[in-house]
């Protein structure tokens, strides 16, 4: 195995693991990384670390956990002075790219104006043209590791950032609506939008387009470093969902398939912990949101032509990967940030509850000279992630971040029935604004058997499901089986207190 390899880290957002056709979806259409799952192991038990954009991103680039990064949740700045993969890369002789999304800053507008965010829509989308090139200008390179940095901010056809100026470029007018748009925040927040920005001018292929000139500059010796770090990030298919030209109909509202338990919404008015959020969802109905069986089949629908619409620029990115001499030195790693509930108990989008739709991704891995075609149920987390790849890399320990979390799962992609974990953690840590109406803290136990969710704010309360024989997740055991109860709150606290903060490092014995 050659330690000095490139590494492709393709990322979508948003993107539950069973929406691809290589993931038993036999509806949507994704034959290129279906493809790429021949090729590599693919892992059916991936699971984040947190089910939000900002928390699980900055674990990407770190290998830590939430409580030890400090994004504990979505708007949170990951802190300047926390270490990353990125930089330790560079140290050792790689050049590193992002081309897409990031996410290491917040978004939205500030609670206090004195806070400041590189990536705020606000000041992204000044209508102004003069103070949107200052802030581009502004923009610090490197980025959190990044020194080259092609960025996004945004979704569908709401997406600013570098992304933005290259649109204005080629189609003013297209770009001026998207300005006007974002005047009005809650469009924002719809759940799908109608794309007025043709397919080749959208951001899905200005990725494509912008990742494979990096490839072909590599394969021409433009760049100083002999190896790359290139991390691909799609903002799609989280909301708004606006697939672009023949992407908006390919798939038919109709034909959508409803999870099974789409009529157990009932039930959630019910839930000691979840009842209040199904009655007051929080902001803007961004988080726990309830929807008819009509809105959630066109979203459906708009997901898959999203998703069709990565998958065309995943294959033409590997296939250049190909043609241009880099795949037999390439590692290749394809996951999510997180999911979507996208029907289940009828509910759309993300939040904190104790279901899986958020919590489990797909993840696929390959590694020339390490891994082969391969189907593998072992239990991954994606702190394991970054961890596994300096250890494929072979960077020791004193030139990484200091005291990296996650698991080596170098013994599962040589063999993929090597097991590593016996159980996965999640914590959620939510608030929105400064004490609600999101202020919650939850915490989630997956083994091979069972998941386990436990609320910060009900103590003696909680949901256990039977993962293999209760997918719809409808039977909750917390009452059922007080044995089993108690050895996974053991698991749980012992699993907690192994992956809690030890920073800051003893200097001295006493």
């Amino acid at each position: 195995m050659n330690k000095k390899m490139n590494v492709l880290f393709i990322t979508t957002d948003q993107h539950r693991v069973d929406m691809l056709h290589c993931y038993g979806n036999n509806l949507i259409k994704t034959p290129n990384i279906d493809k790429l799952a021949n090729e590599s192991v693919r892992f059916t038990n991936a699971f984040c670390t947190n089910p939000m954009c900002m928390p699980n991103r900055a674990t990407w680039l770190t290998g830590y956990y939430p409580n030890v990064h400090g994004v504990r949740s979505n708007g949170i700045n990951l802190p300047t002075d926390v270490p990353t993969i990125t930089q330790t890369l560079v140290k050792r002789g790689y050049h590193t790219i992002n081309v897409g999304k990031t996410h290491f800053n917040f978004w939205t507008p500030p609670y206090k104006p004195k806070d400041h965010s590189l990536e705020c829509f606000d000041i992204w989308k000044d209508p102004d043209p003069k103070k949107r090139e200052l802030t581009k200008k502004a923009f610090p390179s490197p980025y959190y590791g990044f020194e080259e940095n092609y960025l996004t901010i945004g979704h569908g056809p709401l997406v600013l950032g570098h992304y933005h100026e290259w649109l204005e470029e080629r189609a003013p007018d297209l770009a001026k609506r998207v300005i006007d748009d974002y005047q009005y925040l809650d469009n924002y927040f719809e759940l799908t939008y109608d794309s007025f920005i043709p397919e080749e001018l959208y951001n899905t292929t200005y990725i494509q387009n912008h990742t494979i000139e990096v490839l072909e500059r590599y394969a021409e010796g433009k760049y100083d470093s002999d190896n790359f770090y290139l991390h691909c990030s799609f903002p799609d298919p989280h909301y708004p969902v606006a697939p672009p030209g023949k992407y908006r109909n390919m798939y038919k509202p109709e034909d959508m398939l409803l999870p099974e338990n789409i009529v157990n919404i009932s039930r959630l008015y019910e839930h000691p912990y979840l009842g209040k959020y199904m009655k007051n969802p929080p902001i803007r109905k961004a988080m726990i949101r309830e929807e008819t069986e009509e809105t959630i089949r066109k979203f459906i629908a708009f997901n898959y032509g999203s998703v069709s619409l990565i998958d065309h620029a995943v294959g033409q990115i590997l296939a250049s990967l190909g043609k241009l001499g880099l795949e037999k030195n390439t590692m290749v790693i394809f996951t999510s940030d997180h999911g979507d509930y996208l029907g289940d108990h009828s509910m759309l989008l993300k939040g904190p509850s104790p279901f899986k739709g958020t919590l489990h991704i797909p993840l696929i891995w390959k590694v020339p000279s390490l891994t082969k075609s391969a189907v593998s149920d072992a239990l991954i987390s994606s702190v394991d992630i970054p961890r596994t790849i300096m250890d494929i890399l072979g960077i020791k320990e004193r030139y990484r971040p200091p005291l990296m979390q996650g698991h080596n799962m170098i013994p599962t992609l040589r063999d993929s029935s090597e097991k590593v974990r016996d159980c996965v953690l999640i914590v959620e840590d939510e608030e929105v604004g400064p004490k609600g109406p999101l202020f919650t803290r939850l915490a989630h136990l997956i083994t091979e058997d069972y998941k386990l969710t436990t609320y910060g704010e009900l103590p003696g309360y909680g949901d256990i499901y039977d993962r293999k024989n209760d997918n719809a997740e409808l039977h909750n055991l917390w009452d059922k089986d007080k044995e089993l109860r108690l050895e996974l709150l053991d698991k749980l606290l012992h699993e907690y207190m192994m992956t809690r903060s030890r920073f800051p490092i003893r200097e001295g014995g006493t």
